[in-house]
């Protein structure tokens, strides 16, 4: 599939996704603010109107003032508001969400060859880093500050909440406690003040407002008291933390997951038909799940329910070395099931790349390190047809299946279809989504199966989540770069990666990443962000397998990537040069929760073994 496809259709799933939600409007916006209803829709227009109001007056107000002290409290009372309307902008209008809240870096869109947008930062995360840095430019704040109060005057004149639906309502809060637990308490947007906590305070107090203005359609008053009460409780865990301290992972397993069975039964109390799936099911009632996430959302095309003869059909074609030129070559090559589906090289023969690990791949918005293909069945594609793996074509792959009896009954059993080059990258495509087990050690105990974690590992989690800033990379719950709550982008960064491991004068390997399709000069060395779920398994690491060990890798992210190590002339990187200064301690109980991360599966097997 290429890569224009790929992107019209993630576009073409947002826009139903949300059903056209909503219809842009020219009235003016103290049209809006006067007009009084009781309506529920309407009620919470004037409510997100009147706070998107107060956002545009602080933003404003740092464009009228050199005052260092006040453009700093100016900026702090905007970006509390900002947070007051984050549940309903970023539902409604993710696009002017993203623009307003989008990390400080360049952003790069590449359509194809003909469109490449590359557009300068203008949000919150810019303003912040400007207008808190040792030495902050007047002008270039109150520029700044300027363009975001332009934004926020288009959004106040074309908002209409009128059409909202309970089941946009709900869909809407539970997309902010996503967000809150899987990158709001990680300082993803707020890389210099983390105030991630108190932010937490004001979303969650603006979605428990959001709710009750829907309280007519509870007919079960039990369930408003818990809410209530899950509300409050939330709000003393979050305010009695602070950033490094705060545990993260009693955040999630004690509230948002809870929270997340509160609003199953909030859509059965409320009888809410949902019209579709979004990227978290309909029915998840915890994060760290195997039915959270929906395989379907992430193919270019329905996924069939995996059924046992599918999957045991697509790994057999995955294990069949026939299928190559040389009958000597299968995916399990490259991908041993013993190793997380990785095969311990530093780089395959005739490679230059790391084999990734498939497990969890199938949770992702692009495929291989640069990205190039835009589905599972694509990235199949590719690998057959390279000279330097199976050296093929699907033509000639199903040739050697189109004879053997076994493969035209096991198709006609799976897949109810003749044997054809669609069916065999679908079946092969099927097993790959297989491989997603959510029952490691991890799993099991925060969702409170099991209760084996010790201190270390869970301290491992929550520097992960927080002053290891791992997690403004890797986000849970599937620790890649797919980034939550949408789903809707796999991000790539530049993080510095050297030719081979050291501390200090290090070399960048010379692989170009992304650069390589669309010889867009800023994305020299950007590769897509892998889940280290089974990283324990997988070594070595980084896409040139540069690194031995977790320690080594630690390391390298401890003293700021390849800036830290000498590589400074990379104008583009995407890490913070600055070191983490992590104590060895918090070295040890990062790896020790990234060992948690093990599938079961694996360990099994581990254990028969031995």
């Amino acid at each position: 599939m290429g890569l224009l496809t790929s992107t019209l259709l993630k576009k073409t799933c947002l826009i139903t996704g949300l059903l056209l939600l909503l219809i842009s409007c020219n009235q003016e916006q103290k049209e809006y603010v006067e007009k009084i209803d009781l309506q529920p829709s309407s009620a919470l227009q004037k409510m997100y109107l009147n706070d998107l109001q107060n956002c545009a007056h602080y933003i404003d107000s740092l464009t009228l003032t050199s005052h260092i002290d006040s453009l700093k409290d100016y900026f702090k009372k905007a970006r509390t508001e900002f947070k007051k309307i984050e549940p309903v902008l970023s539902f409604n209008d993710l696009n002017n969400y993203n623009f307003l809240n989008a990390p400080n870096i360049l952003k790069v869109e590449e359509e194809d060859l003909t469109d490449i947008k590359i557009n300068e930062p203008c949000s919150f995360q810019t303003l912040e880093e400007e207008l808190f840095s040792d030495t902050p430019e007047i002008a270039s704040v109150q520029k700044i500050a300027g363009k975001i109060h332009t934004r926020l005057l288009v959004l106040l004149r074309n908002t209409d909440l009128e059409f909202f639906k309970p089941y946009h309502v709900l869909w809407l809060v539970r997309k902010q406690f996503i967000r809150t637990a899987t990158t709001g308490v990680t300082g993803f947007d707020s890389p210099v003040l983390e105030s991630s906590l108190m932010d937490a305070v004001t979303a969650f107090a603006k979605a428990e407002q959001i709710l009750e203005l829907y309280d007519h359609k509870f007919t079960n008053s039990k369930l408003k008291s818990s809410w209530k009460e899950k509300f409050n409780q939330s709000e003393q865990f979050l305010k009695n933390g602070n950033f490094e301290d705060f545990n993260r992972y009693e955040f999630i397993k004690s509230y948002i997951d809870p929270m997340l069975v509160l609003w199953n039964d909030t859509a059965k109390d409320w009888k809410v038909a949902f019209p579709l799936q979004m990227a978290m099911d309909n029915n998840a009632s915890s994060l760290f799940s195997k039915e959270a996430l929906s395989l379907d959302f992430f193919a270019d095309q329905k996924v069939t329910p995996l059924t046992e003869e599918k999957i045991a059909l697509g790994k057999r074609l995955f294990n069949d070395p026939q299928l190559s030129t040389s009958k000597t070559v299968s995916c399990n090559s490259c991908h041993k099931s013993e190793l997380a589906f990785t095969d311990g090289l530093v780089t395959p023969s005739g490679l230059n790349r790391n084999s990734p690990s498939l497990t969890y791949s199938a949770y992702q918005q692009g495929f291989f390190y640069d990205k190039r293909a835009g589905s599972l069945e694509g990235q199949i594609v590719s690998v057959i047809n390279n000279s330097q793996e199976f050296h093929s074509d699907l033509k000639s792959f199903s040739a050697h299946i189109d004879t053997d009896v076994t493969y035209l009954k096991d198709f006609k059993k799976a897949y109810a279809t003749p044997i054809s080059q669609h069916a065999i990258r679908t079946a092969i495509a099927d097993y790959v989504r297989s491989l997603n087990y959510w029952d490691s050690k991890w799993d099991r105990n925060i969702r409170n199966e099991i209760n084996t974690l010790t201190a270390s590992e869970i301290n491992g989690f929550n520097l992960f989540n927080g002053k290891a800033k791992c997690a403004t990379c890797h986000f849970a719950p599937v620790f890649n770069g797919t980034v939550p709550p949408e789903f809707m982008e796999t991000e790539m960064e530049h993080i510095g990666v050297p030719l081979i491991a050291t501390t200090k004068n290090a070399i960048i390997d010379p692989d170009l990443g992304r650069f390589k399709l669309f010889k867009t000069a800023n994305r020299k060395h950007f590769f897509k962000t892998p889940s280290i779920r089974n990283i324990a398994l997988t070594a070595p690491y980084m896409h040139n397998g540069a690194y031995k060990t977790l320690e080594e890798v630690i390391e390298f992210y401890n003293l700021g990537g390849g800036s830290g190590i000498g590589i400074t002339d990379q104008e583009f990187q995407t890490l913070p040069a600055d070191s983490l200064n992590l104590s060895t301690q918090e070295k040890t109980d990062l790896i020790n929760f990234m060992k948690t991360l093990t599938d079961e599966e694996f360990l099994k097997k581990e254990y028969a073994e031995n």
